[in-house]
């Protein structure tokens, strides 16, 4: 089956993706320095500067991976969750968090927990957060509007969505160069880490049924959070999102 049509339906996304993290997680901070060109740190610190977090702030990491946000938004004060669905993931952030100065430069932090959840069914009450971030995670997930609004159900009123993910280029050219450039780079990482062309091209074909960043804040301001706004970034094939829940 081609992996367009296994990701063709929220079934087989769920599925497909989860499948997927379970098998890159160990090299997945690895893979997204390659991906990033050595940014995505960079990036992220970008997010949580706009997240501008403050002592006592409780924040929901989705998609948290090895923790990377997670732990920046704890170093500044924040009570941090980290979620991911992928227990592996969860197991390695905790990991990190348990081993002195491993990933972050002020050693294991009590203000972080991780757990193993769903986005589309988070194990929380309602305005639980003050914020919600979100590392390459709302593309994956199988279905996004439900996503957002499990997001909008968690935070608090005046709480604040932040994204960072993949962008689909409006321009058809770049568009095209862009997707072959995942497809070939891709193909080629998969096979030197996994011997599996096929683990990669995952990203330019998840990008085929994304909104994009507009298509993203569009759906954000019809589920009532305002301020929605996306940052382009590496010049518009990434972008940060940043939206409140009114």
């Amino acid at each position: 089956m081609r992996l367009a049509d296994e990701i063709a339906t929220p079934d087989g996304k769920r599925r497909y993706v989860r499948t997927l993290f379970a098998t890159i997680a160990d090299r997945y901070d690895l893979i997204t320095v390659v991906l990033s060109y050595g940014q995505d740190r960079r990036w992220k610190r970008r997010l949580v500067d706009l997240a501008g977090p403050r002592r006592g702030q409780r924040v929901l990491d989705l998609a948290t991976g090895t923790g990377d946000i997670a732990f920046a938004m704890a170093s500044r004060g924040a009570d941090v969750v980290g979620l991911d669905v992928t227990e592996r993931m969860i197991v390695l952030a905790a990991a990190k968090n348990s081993a002195p100065g491993a990933g972050r430069t002020s050693g294991p932090s009590r203000r972080v927990r991780f757990l193993v959840g769903d986005m589309l069914a988070l194990p929380f009450p309602h305005a639980s957060f003050d914020a919600v971030t979100v590392g390459y995670g709302l593309r994956n997930v199988p279905d996004l509007g439900a996503a957002l609004d499990e997001v909008s159900r968690v935070l608090k009123p005046g709480g604040q969505l932040l994204s960072l993910d993949f962008n689909r280029p409006t321009n058809r050219v770049i568009h095209w160069m862009y997707l072959t450039y995942l497809r070939m780079f891709g193909s080629g990482l998969g096979w030197v880490l996994h011997r599996d062309p096929d683990t990669y091209r995952y990203i330019p074909a998840s990008l085929m049924t994304y909104p994009g960043a507009d298509g993203v804040a569009r759906m954000l301001a019809a589920r009532g959070f305002s301020r929605v706004r996306h940052d382009p970034v590496l010049g518009g094939l990434m972008s940060i999102h940043h939206a409140f829940r009114d």
